[in-house]
């Protein structure tokens, strides 16, 4: 499991995936939430401007993100 720390009130999806080093570029995070690879809180997510708060839950690749 990946521990994020926030430093502001919210995090956008793609620039989590980035800051995780999980995708290497802002358009591959784009095409792996369009093509449903990510889980939000355990369910499906496709919403690319998706704002990650402390306490959500990414699963993608079998890998997880605990936003804290």
């Amino acid at each position: 499991m990946i521990k994020f720390k926030l430093e502001g009130e919210f995090i956008p999806l793609i620039a989590l995936l980035k800051a995780t080093g999980l995708v290497q570029s802002g358009g591959e995070a784009q095409s792996v939430v369009e093509e449903g690879l990510i889980k939000y809180n355990g369910t499906v997510d496709y919403r690319k401007r998706l704002k990650v708060r402390v306490g959500d839950k990414i699963e993608f690749l079998s890998k997880v993100i605990e936003v804290i």
